[in-house]
């Protein structure tokens, strides 16, 4: 379970090394500090909120809080210009020797479970994890920082020899993680055998609705933007629902068993979702996400039932948001890892998916983000001069062919 020391390795085969460092449990973290990462953390998610739209024309889904805590730890490595340019990209204003512990002060007050929700109706789980290549030596000081502050370890694989074994076992931690709503983050041919380092965050969601939707509610009308569909529509009798509104939208908050986490609609005017979307910023959404008590009234809200799952590389997503150097194998600096500059990311990514329905939501994200290291010269040897040739047949030995090569250019 997240906030504990580390979550079991997936299989007997791995080995798990971390600090001796255990996780500090009440990190010391001003109420500024809290409300600035909540706020940058907004205004990063807007930006990744348009980046996927901008790629895609229909539903997606993601996780800020499962990126953002995975790329926290790699920003936990970095040094010089990569670490500015992860700054600016993710929004991370604080400075690292106080992002760190806000951050664990964030995932320990999530995982907080409500006194009055047994874990049937209420869930919420995130863990983190690092897997390393066996051999490869991090600083103590980096693997202090993933113990104390994120509560993980790094587990020991063989990427260089069994890459394939090391994405299987990740994959079944995360798949574990995710209560087997995410089976496979890295898709094959992902891990690579230069990979030394793969950082890994889930996050699970399993919330029942305070007050339910009818079970027996009749099929409805949405307007898509492509023209009107009939889908398996949720309606209530009773008030199930917070709503207040705003120029030009509407919203409503349903509450979940426990009172500790809602589902916060808003649905812009009419034929004004394009307009919505391109004019959210971080304030304006901060602002239409906590109305003024004086304005909000309950009553009922009907939705669709929808379940649906999102990939989403994050390469291109993270460059076009200014983090550049860390993809370069002649930029990066992650020499806040192992102390040397021979250290890049390889690859990012991120999925999610969520089901809602008259009894609730279950929503799953994992972020992946595998770390390379510069690959080794190989020996080689350029033919220039003359020499011999054997054309042999293995299984027996027998030379087929033989001969030699003085001089190339004659062609008899």
């Amino acid at each position: 379970m997240p906030g504990q020391d580390a979550s079991p390795a997936p299989t007997a085969q791995v080995n798990q090394v971390r600090s001796a460092e255990p996780r500090i449990t009440n990190p010391s973290v001003s109420s500024d500090d809290a409300a600035e990462l909540a706020t940058d953390d907004l205004a990063s998610g807007i930006d990744i909120y348009g980046q996927l739209r901008a790629g895609s024309s229909g539903n997606f889904i993601f996780s800020q809080t499962s990126i953002s805590l995975a790329l926290a730890m790699l920003y936990g490595g970095a040094a010089n210009n990569t670490a500015a340019q992860m700054a600016t990209a993710l929004h991370f204003t604080l400075p690292p020797e106080r992002l760190h512990p806000a951050f664990n002060a964030l995932d320990l007050a999530l995982m907080a479970q409500p006194s009055d929700a047994g874990t049937n109706v209420f869930q919420l789980s995130i863990a983190s994890s690092t897997w390393v290549q066996g051999g490869f030596t991090f600083l103590p000081s980096y693997l202090d920082l993933l113990a104390e502050d994120y509560g993980s370890g790094l587990f020991v694989e063989d990427f260089a020899s069994s890459p394939e074994t090391a994405r299987s076992d990740i994959n079944t931690w995360v798949s574990t993680q995710t209560q087997q709503m995410i089976p496979q983050l890295f898709d094959p041919g992902t891990i690579l055998p230069s990979v030394v380092l793969v950082l890994a965050n889930a996050v699970y969601f399993h919330g029942v609705w305070q007050i339910a939707f009818n079970p027996t509610s009749p099929n409805g009308t949405f307007h898509a933007s492509a023209g009107d569909v009939t889908v398996p529509m949720m309606s209530s009798s009773v008030a199930n629902a917070t709503l207040w509104a705003g120029g030009g939208w509407n919203a409503a908050s349903l509450s979940y068993a426990g009172g500790t986490v809602s589902m916060i609609l808003l649905v812009p005017d009419a034929g004004t979702f394009d307009t919505f979307e391109q004019g959210m910023t971080a304030d304006a959404l901060a602002a239409m996400l906590n109305p003024a008590a004086s304005s909000v009234q309950y009553s009922t809200v009907s939705m669709p039932r929808f379940k649906f799952a999102t990939s989403s590389p994050l390469n291109s997503l993270l460059k076009a948001l200014g983090m550049i150097d860390a993809f370069d194998p002649a930029l990066a600096d992650f020499s806040g890892m192992d102390g040397a500059r021979d250290l890049y990311v390889g690859y990012a990514i991120h999925k999610a998916i969520i089901a809602v329905d008259e009894t609730g939501t279950t929503a799953a994200a994992a972020t992946g983000v595998t770390v390379q290291t510069l690959a080794l010269e190989l020996p080689a040897l350029t033919v220039d001069r003359p020499f011999l040739f054997f054309i042999r047949h293995g299984p027996t030995g027998a030379i087929l062919f033989q001969g030699r090569v003085v001089d190339p250019s004659q062609a008899q």
